[in-house]
């Protein structure tokens, strides 16, 4: 049992006293208790084939352990388990299992009671969970239900607000987390690029990468995205064909065992080579790739790093003769977005899309909305950069047939694109370069580095022979 528990349950000294630290903070900042669930596992068909539990990240921040159907209450910097001991006759199934008390002591909580025996927490602030098992035993035990965490009131709302104010700076426990992932993801991502010359479908190149992080057992942080349609955003599926001239689009991250997540995205010739127009197009995307994360410092607005990944990809289209005009001039009519719709990146942290549960509360600065202006309105983080933040830079190009469509059939567009030289780069669905990098005083740190992203080296890769 003890092999177990320190395998499974396992807070060391400096784990612990980061734990404490994040706890005194939210102390300092909140009055009234907080109460927050870890959540449970779904079950797919029947009760007992259970997916795969994911804790809440709001519990994990200050929990450190990933313990399903439990609850922390939080108060003046001290913490307090609640949780039930697992039955006996569990063992048959899963094995000895830690007692309440076991974890407690982990977790270096103050007391522990079994959630049957929940003391009057109708005063504590809460973040209400996704699964609706928990979600009604917060509800009883409050004496208040939530829609959902976007539109909090209240003491709950001066929780979700304080849990901005703490987690949208990492601490080195946190940074050391999200770096283990980014490395593992870096080793995922050389497997698929190697991968790639013997495969015959989609799925066998995402394998090859889910493989490494399984090895480190690790999880995905996100559904794997590894498609040729790299113009659909969101593939989530992989069962397509791999054909020479198809470019491969991976974007995959891997979550350390204690939730903290990375989020790469490469961008492949399938055949080993690039076509003149592939690479033409890469080269734009890498240049507002590198431009954006160069722009990467304490105070930058992110807003305007953003526009900068827009400068850079219409001043490339400009040169390439895909748009005709001003590169500027065309970033304010939001032409771009024709090809580049979306935010150049997020918050990263325990989500891949850090605290976006809450909304735009993290992603946006007090007192500021979405954008309705084409080319801004998908921009998830919109407030000044800070020492300690972790975004990610992932500029692109996409032919999204039902966007260029409907643009082709507005005059007032005919003027800044070529149509016709539009058509010779058909071979061009989507292209993304991604990395995660860190902001500190003396500027960005790319905790993905060790992946290349220049055009040549990523196709040496994929000729050479695998290492380790």
């Amino acid at each position: 049992m003890a092999e177990r528990f320190s395998s499974m349950y396992s807070v060391d000294s400096a784990l612990a006293k980061v734990l404490q630290q994040r706890r005194q903070k939210l102390g300092a900042l909140i009055e009234s208790p907080v109460l927050l669930w870890s959540g449970r596992a779904p079950s797919k068909n029947f009760l007992a084939n259970q997916y795969s539990f994911r804790a809440s990240s709001h519990f994990l921040y200050f929990a450190g352990l990933p313990i399903q159907g439990a609850a922390i209450c939080l108060h003046q910097g001290q913490v307090t388990l609640l949780m039930e001991d697992v039955p006996d006759s569990d063992a048959l199934w899963h094995g000895v299992s830690p007692t309440r008390q076991q974890i407690a002591e982990q977790i270096g909580a103050i007391a522990h009671y079994p959630l049957s025996h929940f003391p009057d927490y109708r005063a504590a602030a809460t973040i209400p969970v996704q699964d609706l098992w928990t979600r009604s035993q917060q509800s009883q035990v409050l004496g208040r239900s939530w829609q959902d965490a976007t539109d909090l009131q209240g003491i709950d709302r001066d929780l979700a607000e304080a849990l901005v104010q703490l987690r949208l700076v990492q601490d080195e426990s946190a940074i050391a987390a999200i770096q283990e992932a980014a490395t593992v993801t870096v080793r995922a991502h050389l497997a698929g690029i190697h991968q790639t010359h013997s495969a015959h479908t989609e799925a066998q190149v995402r394998a090859a990468m889910e493989s490494v992080l399984l090895a480190e057992n690790m999880t995905t942080a996100y559904t794997s995205i590894v498609t040729v349609q790299g113009e659909v955003l969101h593939n989530l599926y992989s069962h397509r064909k791999l054909q020479p001239g198809d470019l491969l689009l991976a974007d995959v991250g891997a979550e350390h065992p204690l939730g903290w997540a990375a989020d790469v995205t490469r961008t492949w010739p399938v055949s080993g080579q690039w076509s003149a127009t592939q690479r033409a197009i890469y080269d734009v995307v890498l240049a507002a790739h590198d431009a954006c994360i160069a722009a990467i410092a304490p105070g930058v607005e992110y807003a305007a790093v953003h526009l900068t990944a827009a400068r850079v990809i219409a001043a490339g289209l400009v040169d390439l003769g895909i748009l005709k005009g001003d590169p500027t001039t065309l970033v304010e009519r939001g032409v771009h977005a024709l090809f580049f719709p979306h935010g150049v990146g997020h918050l990263l942290g325990l989500d891949v899309h850090d605290m976006e549960d809450l909304g735009d509360l993290a992603g946006y600065a007090p007192g500021r909305t979405r954008s309705d202006r084409c080319g801004m309105q998908y921009l998830r983080l919109h407030r000044p950069l800070q020492v300690g933040m972790v975004v990610t830079i992932e500029p692109g190009f996409y032919q999204v047939p039902a966007i260029l469509g409907a643009a082709r059939q507005q005059a007032a567009l005919e003027d800044c694109v070529n149509w016709e030289r539009l058509a010779t780069f058909e071979d061009v669905r989507g292209i993304r370069i991604e990395d995660d990098v860190w902001v500190t005083p003396k500027g960005p740190q790319v905790l993905t580095a060790a992946l290349p992203t220049q055009a040549d080296e990523i196709v040496q890769l994929m000729h050479s022979s695998p290492v380790g």
